[in-house]
Formats: C-alpha cells, sequence, structure tokens
C-alpha cells in the first residue's frame, strides 16, 4: 500500500511539473508593465500539489519547472532561480497551513499569505539580485525607461534613480496579483480534480 501511494506521490508530482512547465512556456505580457516582464501560470500546477501531496510535492514542481526552464534560459539561470525563490515563498505557506488543517479557510488563509509574502519577497529579490545581474546584460537606463515609459499612463510618479520604487510601484502589485490569480482558479478547480491526484479512493478535502 505504502508502495503505491509513493509511485502515485512521484507520478503525481511529475504530472504537474509537465503542466508547469508548459505554463511556465505560455508566459505573456501585461499591459502598463514593462514588456520584459512576463505574466503565467505557472504556480497553479504547484499549488494545487502542495494541498494534495503537502508542500514538498509543491516545492518539488517548482523545482522542476524552472530546471527545464534553464534549457532557454537568457539570464544565465538568475531569472530561474529567482522564479523559485518567489514560487516556494508562495507554496509553504498555503501547503504547511493545510497540511495542519485541512480546511478551506486554513487554505484561503495560506494562500493569501503566500501570495503577500511572495510579492514583498519579489521586490527585495529583484532589487539586490535579480537587476543588479540584469544589468550586465543590458545598460541600466533601458530598464528604468521601459519603467518610466509604463508610468506615464499610471497616476504614479517615480523621481528616485533608483530600482527601488519602481519595484515597489509595478513589480510588487504585478506579483501579487499572480498569486491571487492563481488562488483564484485553485479554488474554483481543486475539488473537482483532487480526486483524480489522490486517487479515486481518497478521501476528499
Amino acid at each position: 500500500m505504502k508502495s503505491q501511494l509513493n509511485v502515485r506521490y512521484m507520478t503525481m508530482t511529475a504530472m504537474l511539473s509537465a503542466v508547469a512547465v508548459v505554463l511556465m512556456f505560455l508566459d505573456f505580457s501585461i499591459p502598463l508593465m514593462p514588456t520584459f516582464i512576463k505574466f503565467d501560470l505557472s504556480e497553479l500546477p504547484a499549488l494545487i500539489g502542495a494541498f494534495a501531496m503537502g508542500p514538498v510535492s509543491g516545492i518539488v514542481v517548482c523545482f522542476i519547472k524552472n530546471l527545464i526552464h534553464l534549457t532557454i534560459t537568457t539570464t544565465g539561470g538568475v531569472g530561474e532561480l529567482s522564479n523559485f525563490i518567489l514560487g516556494a515563498a508562495f507554496i509553504l505557506p498555503a501547503g504547511i497551513m493545510y497540511r495542519r488543517k485541512k480546511s478551506r479557510s486554513r487554505a484561503l488563509t495560506g494562500s493569501l499569505i503566500g501570495a503577500f509574502l511572495m510579492a514583498g519577497i519579489s521586490v527585495i529579490s529583484n532589487n539586490f539580485f535579480v537587476y543588479p545581474i540584469y544589468y550586465n546584460l543590458m545598460p541600466k537606463e533601458t530598464i528604468i525607461n521601459a519603467y518610466r515609459t509604463a508610468a506615464q499612463i499610471l497616476p504614479v510618479e517615480i523621481t528616485w534613480d533608483t530600482m527601488l520604487p519602481y519595484l515597489i510601484a509595478f513589480n510588487m502589485p504585478f506579483t501579487l496579483l499572480k498569486g491571487l490569480v492563481n488562488v483564484l482558479i485553485t479554488f474554483l478547480i481543486y475539488k473537482h480534480i483532487s480526486p483524480l491526484i489522490k486517487g479515486a479512493g481518497s478521501r476528499k478535502n
């Protein structure tokens, strides 16, 4: 019985990872955001895995999708590492809280905490780690001008010659929105697909 559960765990984690990889490749630009910032739903399978099989499964999905995405990276792996860190920050609170007490309210609370945590960490990660490396790939002024073009459309006045206000005004709400969309879709579909992931005879949660 335990062997069967382990096989199902590995199989479902692999399948969710494959879906996450596909979703990561299906990224797209968002109006008002710099064109090099893309939106995708690749955290969705990880969140579903964290609920169905525990937080470790969700983290593994995040790891595998970024490992595969390394094959086409244009950031030397920095973007993938950042994506993994943010994904883990999003998935862990949701998976841990739901595992301790499997209720809809706990799942929602953990997911929202994860979404806000991911948004906050995105500012720190980008400001001190990701963007300083990007400056070696393109001039800093090119990146800043991309934000300024978007800022002309929004009632956001940014005057500091530093990336921090841009990250707070654009990246943080963008990342939060991304997390909230993943949460919404998960709550819409999880009840219907969880028996398939856990097994037909499993108890629904």
